[in-house]
């Protein structure tokens, strides 16, 4: 079950996309909740690897018994 939580954060990196995809982008901003979706490898600065160590807490706080 998937509860679609979402956290958004403001964050400054780079990414690289799924397999197929060519190069890094620059990433400014960012979303964690609990559902599928597509993945990417992230470089973030020490300042938003600790924002989004924050967000997906909250998502995981804020989620229903059993759904953690």
């Amino acid at each position: 079950m998937c509860t679609y939580l979402t956290e958004k954060i403001a964050i400054s990196g780079s990414a690289k996309g799924a397999a197929g995809a060519t190069g890094w982008f620059r990433v400014t901003d960012g979303s964690v909740y609990q559902g599928p979706s597509a993945r990417v490898a992230v470089e973030l600065s020490a300042e938003s690897a600790r924002a989004l160590m924050k967000a997906i807490e909250a998502v995981l706080e804020s989620a229903p018994p059993g759904l953690e």
